[in-house]
């Protein structure tokens, strides 16, 4: 039972395979591969914009440090003059803080950096070659379209098309049958004929058949005995007459 439904499923998937197969058509699998493509270059391009835009806020909130040093600077100082070291410490404590966060930021900025030459690097590696897969599919369509017309008017011309196909098979089929109605129709004049089979369509039966056969039979010798008399007549005149 397993090796049958193995086998089952073995032909079925043949099937389906060729099927596909002549479903397919290598225009629409190119122009979808090249869709698909498209999509991948989008999402690069995307990417380039959200680590430009990623590297543009962390600009923007290391200009805002960068101005927030000398204020603090100058906060510190004005403290000490107003001999109130506390609040100098603090101004110091968060202009450390400041250029710690500047430091991390430059880092960031560094790294998205990298990453944007990488993805602009990448993007246009993919743009290449997704404008050479465009030159090249569009060959090859044109060369399927070329070769399937070529087919198609050498099919059309030789009658190897599955069209002329079928429409040979159905000529072969209606010649069989065309003969097997022949053979049947003289076996039944045959059979008719030796009385094997009554012919409703006369309203005679076999026996009536053969008495008139017996008749025309009797009819004929006796036309072929009143001739004979006749001749003989004539004869036996001819010779009184000498």
């Amino acid at each position: 039972m397993a090796g049958l439904m193995s086998r089952t499923s073995a032909v079925v998937k043949a099937w389906i395979s060729k099927l596909l197969d002549r479903a397919e058509d290598p225009s629409v699998t190119l122009d979808y591969s090249y869709e698909k493509q498209l999509e991948m270059l989008q999402n690069v391009k995307r990417g380039v914009a959200d680590v430009v835009t990623a590297k543009k806020r962390l600009e923007l909130q290391s200009s805002k440090l960068e101005s927030e040093l000398p204020k603090l600077d100058e906060q510190a100082r004005r403290a000490l003059a107003a001999d109130r070291e506390d609040l100098a410490r603090a101004a110091l404590e968060r202009k450390t803080f400041a250029q710690q966060q500047l430091q991390g930021l430059d880092q960031q900025l560094s790294g998205l950096e990298a990453q944007q030459e990488k993805l602009i690097a990448n993007e246009k590696r993919l743009s290449a070659k997704i404008e050479a897969f465009r030159s090249q599919k569009e060959v090859i369509k044109a060369q399927y379209s070329a070769a399937e017309a070529q087919t198609r008017i050498g099919e059309a011309a030789t009658g190897i098309g599955e069209e002329m196909a079928d429409t040979g098979l159905a000529i072969q089929r209606a010649q069989e049958k065309t003969e097997q109605m022949q053979a049947r129709a003289a076996a039944v004049d045959e059979l008719v004929e030796i009385g094997a089979l009554e012919d409703f369509t006369t309203g005679e039966t076999a026996l009536d058949r053969e008495l008139a056969q017996i008749s025309a039979k009797s009819q004929v010798d006796d036309e072929l005995a009143r001739l004979k008399g006749e001749l003989a007549a004539g004869g036996a005149k001819k010779e009184l007459e000498q």
